[in-house]
């Protein structure tokens, strides 16, 4: 199954620059099987989107589709045949 990661300008040093990756995962994948993989193909990435007890950041977004994960089931998301996921940091300020 192929999953197309949408990187956002900010994190894209750690992918070598890249604003999209092409993932291959196995039939019924979820968003934690997407980000265990990155821990291996990209940990740079990986580290910046989940903290050490491999929980998400808050800080950071992920939308399957155009729905956001938290709305969905988190990283328990299933995942399908040439979804896009795209990572958007949150934003604040005053």
């Amino acid at each position: 199954m192929r999953i197309t990661l949408v990187i956002p300008q900010m994190l894209r040093s750690t992918v070598g620059g890249a604003g999209t990756l092409r993932l291959s995962l196995d039939e019924e994948a979820t968003l934690r099987q997407l980000l265990d993989e990155l821990a291996v193909t990209h940990p740079a990435l990986e580290r910046r989107l989940r903290d050490e007890t491999r929980t998400l950041r808050r800080y950071v977004n992920f939308y399957v589709d155009g729905t956001e994960c938290r709305a969905l089931d988190g990283v328990a998301t299933a995942l399908g045949d040439g979804v896009e996921v795209r990572i958007v940091p949150s934003v604040a300020g005053g």
